[in-house]
């Protein structure tokens, strides 16, 4: 039995490239592609060989070490190409005065920004102070929790929230936060995936390593209380918080050097080193902590994993959702 995803209207498979056996290892042609705040907040806990958060410590289960990072900005680019070299798809014209970035990782995002728009106030929050010092004039980092109360004061021209997968408890709760924090006629960005892994050409199969992880890592990201599949659910959030003028794009992430096409070839090798980087970040954490795994259990899971990652012949992707929309009300003045 295969796992294929669901036919979507308008949108068509990604064309697979013939693959000949005889061709290099799938792992030499991804080198190819590849190549071309307090002192408590410091205090980082050390599990299973990973770094984590302290600030609000136990709430985000992927790690803050500089693997995690470096997998973050891989991650920032292949976003990047997914939507057309462009850091965002909301039209906040040329001369925004205050942008505001939900989770903001690495920095990297506020950083271009920053050099993108000199004309605004950017600021980034994230769990870690992890962004680097040396940033534009215009661009500033907070340690923040965004599942706590905001205290921000002034409203903002635009607020970017993107990749939240498995990080948020409540959904609805952060959407409302965005809108009471935009200015009227401001606008809003979600960025964000459906992590559930399928096949179009039913080349993933049911009982394959790869799908065995993923549903797990899936079903054990629910049990914790934090969605691991939030794209297709954010215009709905998006229009509850009272939004309009909603746009809804959704675009296919290919895993691997298996698309035909150029660009997704790239997209692809992006997304298959990303995920074989982050692979123990995902799992070691959820798997140890709610199901009781021991980290040997895990590595031989992971093993497996990774055989079938590099595997040419099955075709896996998921789907990476963009929504975004205008606060009704005249702009101010």
């Amino acid at each position: 039995m295969s796992v294929q995803g669901p036919e979507s209207a308008g949108t068509a498979a990604i064309e697979v490239e013939p693959f000949n056996d005889t061709d290099s290892a799938c792992g030499d042609d991804l080198s190819t592609y590849t190549a071309s705040v307090t002192s408590t907040v410091f205090k980082y806990p050390m599990e299973n060989g990973r770094r984590y958060h302290a600030y609000s410590e136990g709430s985000y289960v992927m790690p803050n070490d500089e693997t995690e990072l470096d997998r973050l900005d891989m991650t920032h680019r292949m976003m990047t190409l997914l939507c057309d070299e462009r850091l965002h798809l909301a039209p906040i014209g040329e001369l925004p005065q205050r942008i505001l970035d939900v989770g903001t990782g690495t920095g990297i995002w506020c950083i271009e920004m920053g050099d993108q728009y000199p004309s605004a106030e950017i600021v980034g929050n994230d769990l870690s102070p992890e962004q680097p010092r040396n940033v534009p004039p215009n661009v500033k980092f907070e340690v923040d929790d965004v599942e706590m109360p905001w205290t921000y004061n002034i409203p903002f021209d635009y607020i970017h929230c993107r990749y939240m997968a498995a990080s948020i408890t409540n959904w609805p709760q952060l959407v409302e936060r965005c809108f009471r924090h935009t200015k009227p006629s401001g606008l809003v960005e979600f960025q964000d995936y459906d992590l559930q892994y399928y096949s179009r050409d039913g080349s993933m199969k049911s009982d394959s390593s790869i799908a065995k992880w993923i549903n797990l890592l899936l079903e054990t990201s629910r049990k914790a209380g934090r969605d691991p599949c939030p794209g297709a659910s954010l215009e709905g959030w998006v229009r509850d918080a009272g939004f309009t003028e909603i746009h809804h794009e959704k675009m296919q992430v290919p895993i691997g050097l298996w698309p035909k096409d150029k660009r997704l070839k790239t997209i692809g090798a992006f997304n298959l080193t990303q995920i074989l980087e982050g692979l123990e970040a995902f799992s070691l954490a959820l798997f140890t902590r709610v199901l009781g795994w021991s980290v040997d259990e895990v590595q031989v899971l992971l093993a497996l994993v990774r055989k079938d990652l590099r595997d040419p012949s099955i075709h896996a992707q998921f789907d990476f959702h963009v929504v975004w929309a205008r606060k009704p009300g005249k702009p101010e003045q």
